[in-house]
């Protein structure tokens, strides 16, 4: 892109950008001719994507900022208008609005609040910062057409977000997702209005207790045993972090409720956007952690957990029988969260008819061996929690079965039917009952996970990231799709291939006769998985919501004798093929840059 293309969109964005930090950042770096940050601020403009928006905070059209912000919302607005006619000439819709402890996170929610209002969209907006799963609890709850959440999630402290919600409380898909999307891209003209207007004509609502109390108690009327609970609560001492975001409010709340002792890591209680003690707020990750650890140890906790800023995400660690603090992978916690409610409900007599659990297609094939043993139907469907939701949705409308967990092996699980998402507040209260119900049969949940391994197989699985940022970046990952599908490998980590799954094209095929496809049910997406003959499984996709490709790497060692020789033997398989592979991996990778 040349330097006059540059200024141009520069000068432009200038000019409509209303908000004077931003605009502010960009005159400063036409001043210096900083031409290089220009181009990546300007080469593109932000997508609103399926899920709404994301991306590095700051002045340009790449950029997270105001002015994207209310192109987005006045787009959203247009849309629903659109949707509700009926609603819209009644004067009744509306629109709950929640948001994180971001940078800028409470005036992007203001502002797209404004904007409903200003639409005639009444627009509930949360007091205070609030988790991305009480969003959708309070969209449900106050029978809203709409809602948005600002968030990044789990992204490092530069970025920031927008995510689009429907009537059901789930994240917005197929067909409102591309009918959103068309009417963003159409955006001209914005209208607000002040917080004063839009607070006397009663178009702006602030929300608070009045929905954080049901959504306590809902999270509490999950659990199966409440009289263990009350009996054994304190027998165990949990140590806590949200790492700088949302959940200390709800997770100290629903727990403490419940009799537990929550000892909250101090240094990361308060809501921070810089999240100074942490590079990433990610509890996916060993770093981010590395205080509650620290902390769980010096008071001899039981057990840590841990949410991400807007709390949808919940991580876990267990001090193993030598006293190492073992953080378990989302795939090891879901297998377990599974597990347990499936045994709840036989033990409890709460098994429904026709009972399903819903998994994103890069998740652990572990669960699918659980559901067997209970005769449940496991369904996969794409990364995504909204489309766990999604396929929910249509299970309880057709009556083709009854949703009882979902997963995800990015730390995202459901156990309830009320919120449309992935809820790290209510997966925790969970967790605390597991705890004491295995404890309770005389084991740890580490133990347990070893005779489930022992029981089903053991299963082991690896994440591999790289990121590729800028311009530059965006045809690397594009020419690394590419080669993987025309010259896919026919084997890796020294194992033979034997079928590939191309869900961009909706076909599997076997890579020793490519000429013979068979096709599958599933939304496209650019993802690819390679099956192995050791029944390992290898994805690879790009990010939606970061400069990045991901490699999920799922080993299986089959179950054999159960004893304690196999296991350990099982283990050095598992990871030698998962190192083998990772090597293989980024080899090709460094190939392509």
């Amino acid at each position: 892109m040349d330097k006059s293309e540059i200024l141009k969109r520069a000068q432009d964005y200038i000019a409509e950008e209303k908000d004077e930090r931003f605009s502010k950042e960009v005159q400063e770096l036409i001043e210096k001719e900083d031409y290089k940050e220009l181009e990546d601020r300007f080469y593109q403009t932000l997508e609103f994507g399926t899920g709404g928006l994301r991306g590095i905070m700051g002045g340009g059209t790449n950029r997270m900022n105001t002015l994207e912000i209310n192109k987005a919302t006045q787009g959203l607005a247009n849309y629903v208008i659109k949707a509700f006619p009926n609603e819209a000439k009644e004067g009744t819709l509306s629109a709950v609005i929640a948001y994180d402890s971001r940078l800028n996170s409470d005036v992007f929610a203001e502002a797209t609040a404004l904007i409903f209002a200003a639409n005639g969209i009444k627009a509930y907006l949360f007091s205070g910062l609030r988790p991305t799963p009480e969003l959708s609890f309070a969209i449900r709850e106050l029978k809203a057409q709409t809602g948005v959440v600002v968030t990044a999630s789990h992204n490092p402290r530069m970025y920031n977000g927008y995510k689009a919600y429907w009537n059901d409380g789930a994240q917005v898909i197929e067909p409102h997702d591309t009918g959103i999307i068309e009417e963003v891209n159409k955006v001209t003209d914005v209208k607000t209005m002040t917080r004063v207007e839009a607070i006397a004509t009663g178009k702006l609502v602030i929300i608070d207790k009045e929905i954080d109390e049901k959504y306590w108690e809902m999270c509490k009327a999950q659990l199966f045993r409440p009289e263990l609970i009350k009996e054994k609560a304190k027998d165990i001492r949990i140590v806590y972090t949200p790492l700088h975001g949302t959940g200390a409010m709800h997770v100290e709340k629903v727990l403490g409720d419940l009799g537990l002792e929550i000892i909250t890591v101090p240094e990361q209680r308060d809501p921070d956007g810089n999240f100074p003690t942490v590079e990433k707020p990610n509890p996916e990750e060993k770093p981010a952690l590395t205080m509650a650890v620290e902390l769980a140890k010096k008071v001899n906790a039981d057990g840590l957990m841990a949410t991400d800023p807007d709390a949808d995400r919940f991580g876990t660690a267990f001090p193993d029988k030598d006293g190492n603090w073992v953080l378990l992978s989302g795939n090891q916690m879901g297998a377990l969260l599974m597990e347990y409610c499936l045994l709840s409900r036989k033990e409890l007599g709460k098994m429904p008819v026709n009972p399903v659990i819903i998994r994103s297609i890069v998740t652990s094939p572990f669960g699918d061996y659980i559901c067997k043993k209970y005769g449940v139907k496991m369904e996969e469907v794409l990364t995504g929690f909204k489309w766990i939701a999604a396929a929910e949705a249509v299970h309880e409308s057709k009556g083709t079965g009854t949703y009882v967990f979902g997963l995800e092996e990015s730390y995202g699980y459901k156990v309830e039917k009320e919120v449309m998402d992935k809820d790290g507040v209510s997966a925790a209260a969970m967790c605390a009952e597991m705890i004491l119900y295995w404890r309770s049969q005389g084991k740890s949940l580490l133990e347990h996970l070893e005779e489930m391994y022992k029981e089903f197989g053991y299963f082991e699985d690896r994440a591999i990231s790289q990121n590729f940022p800028g311009m530059s970046g965006v045809e690397t990952m594009k020419n690394i799709m590419s080669d993987l599908r025309t010259k896919a490998p026919t084997t890796l980590g020294g194992e033979k291939v034997t079928k590939i799954r191309d869900i961009q094209n909706s076909v599997t095929f076997d890579p020793a006769n490519p000429a013979s496809k068979n096709p599958i049910d599933l939304p496209k997406s650019n993802v690819l998985q390679f099956y192995l003959e050791s029944g390992t499984i290898v994805s690879a996709r790009p990010s939606g919501t970061e400069p990045k490709i991901k490699f999920y790497i799922n080993t299986m060692v089959p179950a054999k004798d159960g004893s304690d020789a196999w296991f350990a033997d099982a283990k050095k398989k598992a990871a030698e093929l998962c190192d083998n592979i990772a090597k293989g991996i980024q080899t090709m990778i460094d190939a392509a840059k």
